[in-house]
């Protein structure tokens, strides 16, 4: 019995102790001052009603959850402080913070640019090259890129990557090359000098122009991206046929750019927070990209009055003898030998695992639905 009141005893003098340091040690904390959130001015190339700036703003969302507030992204449509092709200079410059684009935007600065979206198809997909670009020499060479050949005052990583994407809406339904002959085509990057030299007439607008220009008689035929972006410009409206697949763009990706002076002030925590969301948002971005591409290519077929073709594979075909070309010419050049060797060497490992690891998801799909797809 003499032993549970000492136990008592013990037990509240110790508590007491415990007590008493724990005080202490709130008393001598030093006072938590508050910070005001850092403002992060982050353009895109896109107009605000595209789906593409709702991509761009669930990376602002996932950048403002996981700081914790402490970074607020003043996210911009195109043309709110500079054009959609130039945000690379406004984020060098420091007119911007960041900015979310596709490299090929900038591809009349250096054609190798476009080897980091919208280049040379060795069998790869976007994915693919989204990982030569993290586990490859790809960030590597980019730095070197833009900093050392550009002395641009930058630092670029690289988001979704995107399905490939169509030829492109024509007025007219065509079998071959030779039936689009000198047709006024619309696209951008390296496929500019491809499909030149397969016998289009070829200019580079950004998205928001490509509606007009047809309109106006200035082109005959285009390609932007993707069937949301698409029938938001009024695709629909211009022309009816819709070519779906293509090697002249297959690996796209977004791109995001960083001035490297802000990325340099920012805690550590915070400056990893902008570079992992990038990861982070690629997940989100994709997952809304299959769900809405879907969805407004029906659309399009159902309520939008459009046919929707493949592409014939004879074209296909020249694409890819077209780019072993043009690929001879790009070689010439350092630095686009260099990537192009890094790009082949990892396509040539990983994408030979891929395809022999792949099931035939077509079969697949025919067998569940075979009246749906007619290839």
């Amino acid at each position: 019995m003499s032993q549970n009141p000492i136990g008592r005893r013990s037990f509240l003098r110790k508590s007491a102790l415990a007590g008493g340091a724990a005080t202490a040690g709130v008393l001598a904390a030093p006072p938590v001052v508050g910070q005001s959130p850092i403002t992060m001015r982050m353009q895109t190339s896109w107009p605000a009603s595209n789906i593409w700036q709702q991509m761009a703003q669930q990376y602002a969302d996932r950048v403002e959850a996981m700081s914790g507030g402490r970074i607020q992204v003043d996210l911009l449509p195109a043309g709110a402080v500079v054009g959609a092709f130039q945000v690379i200079d406004a984020v060098s410059d420091g007119g911007l913070d960041a900015s979310h684009s596709v490299s090929a935007y900038w591809y009349g600065k250096n054609r190798a640019a476009s080897l980091f979206g919208t280049g040379p198809v060795f069998g790869q997909d976007a994915r693919n090259l989204q990982s030569w670009f993290y586990a490859g020499d790809g960030k590597q060479l980019f730095d070197e890129l833009v900093r050392d050949e550009m002395g641009l005052n930058v630092d670029g990583y690289f988001g979704m990557p995107m399905p490939a994407q169509p030829f492109g809406w024509f007025t007219s339904p065509f079998e071959s090359m030779s039936d689009i002959e000198g047709s006024r085509y619309r696209t951008v990057g390296l496929a500019t000098n491809l499909l030149q030299n397969m016998g289009l007439s070829v200019a580079q607008l950004p998205g928001g122009e490509i509606v007009p220009a047809m309109e106006r008689g200035v082109l005959d035929a285009f390609e932007f991206n993707n069937p949301s972006s698409d029938r938001d410009f009024g695709a629909q409206d211009v022309a009816s046929n819709y070519y779906l697949g293509s090697f002249h763009q297959a690996n796209e990706m977004f791109e995001y750019l960083f001035n490297q002076d802000f990325m340099d002030s920012l805690d550590d925590d915070l400056r990893a927070i902008l570079i992992h969301s990038v990861e982070a948002a690629s997940t989100a971005n994709y997952a809304l990209a299959l769900d809405q591409y879907s969805a407004d290519l029906q659309w399009l077929q159902n309520e939008g009055g459009v046919t929707v073709h493949r592409t014939p594979q004879s074209v296909m075909d020249q694409q890819l003898v077209a780019w072993e070309d043009l690929i001879s010419e790009l070689e010439e050049e350092d630095i686009m030998r260099r990537i192009l060797d890094s790009q082949r060497s990892w396509v040539e490992r990983t994408a030979y695992y891929e395809l022999m690891n792949a099931p035939d998801y077509q079969a697949a799909y025919n067998h569940f639905f075979p009246e749906t797809l007619k290839l």
